[in-house]
């Protein structure tokens, strides 16, 4: 099923039967827990897939935000779209299905990332651990097939299955997906002309984002991008912004998702991704700018990306030296946009518009230039050979007018 709403703690019906039933596959709930209203047995009332009075209680929302720190995603509790295509991929181990590779429709799964890291542990080039089986996950296996005398047909069958089996034991260890992510940086040379880079100004058109303090997230995060874009252009930067003022995608294709956003950064072959958003919080005294990229330490597949890992670094120390704003650190998260991207991205979280006092510094033009700036320091230092570094906040690009 596609979960179309978002339940937490108190709805009921069959689409919590069916989130219970997920928890309990992955450990999460017990498996005698009971599933309906304030009775201590499962009657049989079956109801389009589900039990119509299954409950979302304190116990299913404790074991959803476990599941959600676990997988590095927002941790509220609230199953939407992105919290149930996460349950449903962890339930899938390598063997449990065929898989190969579908345009437009590639298969997601746990299986997936394990077939990635055993591909990247024996030296086929995969890409990132990312759990999504796409061109590059496919000519490794082929590759791997072909080297082990199988039939190169990119579908991970029976004969590939046993193949891997027998190889487990293989010495494994190292990063060779972070190696090559290094060596292509040092390759790319240290001068930002000729880079491409996607500029990402969250929402748009109908979705404001937050709005508070007479302030809309995605107003000031689309003012930002253009003072970031103008800057970049002016290095020899080839800039492209995911959407307009009005909050039309790029190519003019609608309001577009995290979805939509990653594939048209795909499109492009950009180097590095920047998405720009302000934040939230329901206490007024949360304040301070974050970064994050693709990754979670608490995965078992050590999902990451190691370069935008730095780059989130390089963007939260320079920000936070140039604005003087809260040092929120940087964090691995598996949401959609940092991970469907094939390169490097990095979303940064300005300031919460619910506090008065970072509400106060994102409207100001001053800020929002000292921002910018911190950026573009930080994909200049991203490229620069550690010899030719310079401390946190001391480099000087030239002045644009």
């Amino acid at each position: 099923m596609t979960m179309q709403r978002r339940y937490q703690r108190g709805d009921t019906g069959p689409a919590v039967a069916e989130i219970r039933s997920k928890l309990v596959l992955l450990g999460l709930l017990p498996a005698g827990a009971p599933a309906i209203g304030a009775t201590s047995t499962i009657r049989d009332t079956r109801h389009h897939g589900g039990y119509e009075d299954a409950v979302f209680d304190d116990s299913v929302d404790l074991a959803v935000r476990h599941f959600q720190q676990q997988r590095a995603m927002t941790v509220d509790g609230v199953v939407g779209p992105e919290t149930y295509r996460h349950l449903d991929e962890a339930r899938w181990r390598l063997g449990d299905r065929m898989l190969s590779y579908s345009v437009g429709h590639p298969t997601v799964g746990d299986d997936v990332a394990t077939l990635q890291q055993r591909l990247l542990d024996m030296g086929f080039d995969c890409g990132r651990v990312d759990g999504i089986l796409g061109p590059a996950t496919e000519r490794a296996l082929r590759e791997f097939q072909r080297n082990y005398g199988l039939g190169a047909d990119g579908t991970c069958g029976p004969a590939t299955f046993r193949a891997l089996d027998r190889l487990a034991r293989t010495v494994v260890g190292g990063q060779p997906h972070a190696m090559r992510e290094s060596e292509l940086l040092h390759r790319s040379g240290p001068s930002l002309a000729g880079k491409t880079v996607v500029i990402d100004p969250g929402h748009g058109g109908a979705d404001h984002g937050v709005v508070a303090h007479g302030l809309s997230e995605a107003e000031v995060v689309w003012d930002l991008a253009r003072r970031l874009e103008g800057r970049l252009s002016a290095l020899g930067v080839q800039a492209y912004l995911t959407r307009g003022v009005d909050g039309v995608g790029a190519g003019n294709v609608g309001n577009t998702g995290e979805e939509e956003r990653a594939a048209f950064a795909n499109a492009t072959d950009a180097d590095l991704v920047i998405s720009l958003h302000a934040d939230r919080n329901d206490s007024p005294r949360a304040a301070g700018v974050s970064s994050y990229y693709y990754g979670s330490g608490s995965d078992r597949y050590g999902r990451r990306s190691p370069t935008g890992e730095h780059f989130a670094s390089l963007v939260q120390r320079e920000l936070v030296a140039r604005t003087g704003m809260v040092d929120g650190r940087t964090h691995g998260k598996a949401w959609t946009l940092l991970r469907r991207t094939r390169m490097p991205a990095v979303r940064v979280e300005l300031g919460y518009l619910t506090n008065a006092d970072d509400a106060a510094r994102l409207a100001t033009s001053e800020f929002r230039d000292h921002a910018a700036e911190s950026v573009v320091v930080a994909l200049q230092r991203l490229y620069l050979p550690p010899d030719e570094d310079v401390p946190t906040g001391m480099l000087r690009l030239p002045v644009f007018s």
